[in-house]
């Protein structure tokens, strides 16, 4: 399976300075739970925000630089196809970002984990626009608002349709 992971304000806006600008501990946690055990697959610039590789999980970078150096253990792809092809015997890999990546990934991906969180905010990165038509709704969970989750979002399971 592969998947993408996401969380989107109500303007599409995912981010902005490279950098995330909502805490949303929920959202973290549903992000942790997902990926943990599996490949996480992502540009460069999303990789270089990362404060350190995250644990328990396969780091692989999408980059057109061919000298980009990563840390041992990190794969490196030169194109979302040869990382979707590589991925595609995995039980499960997990497009977590940037903007470009998402957009890339787009035709490839068999579910979308999308956290929409109900505020909207100024930003720099948007999730690209996709066909809800080729996606069926598995799943919609209102997520727990409280003082550390402080907007309204919602976890939203997107499964894509089988082609006919």
């Amino acid at each position: 399976m592969l998947a993408l992971i996401v969380a989107v304000a109500h303007n599409r806006v995912i981010g902005k300075d490279n950098t995330l600008i909502w805490h949303l501990p929920n959202d973290l946690k549903f992000f942790k739970e997902k990926t943990t055990g599996h490949v996480i697959i992502m540009g460069r610039k999303t990789f270089e925000s990362l404060p350190f590789l995250l644990p328990n999980r396969e780091h692989w970078v999408i980059t057109r630089d061919k000298g980009f150096d990563a840390p041992e253990g990190v794969k490196i792809f030169h194109s979302p196809e040869a990382a979707s092809e590589a991925a595609r015997v995995l039980d499960a890999a997990y497009v977590i970002g940037g903007a470009q990546v998402y957009e890339a990934f787009l035709p490839y991906v068999d579910t979308m984990y999308i956290t929409e969180v109900d505020h909207e905010f100024e930003g720099d990165a948007f999730f690209p626009e996709f066909s809800e038509e080729a996606f069926t709704i598995e799943s919609v969970v209102d997520g727990v608002v409280d003082e550390k989750n402080t907007y309204p979002h919602r976890f939203v399971t997107y499964r894509r349709k089988a082609s006919k």
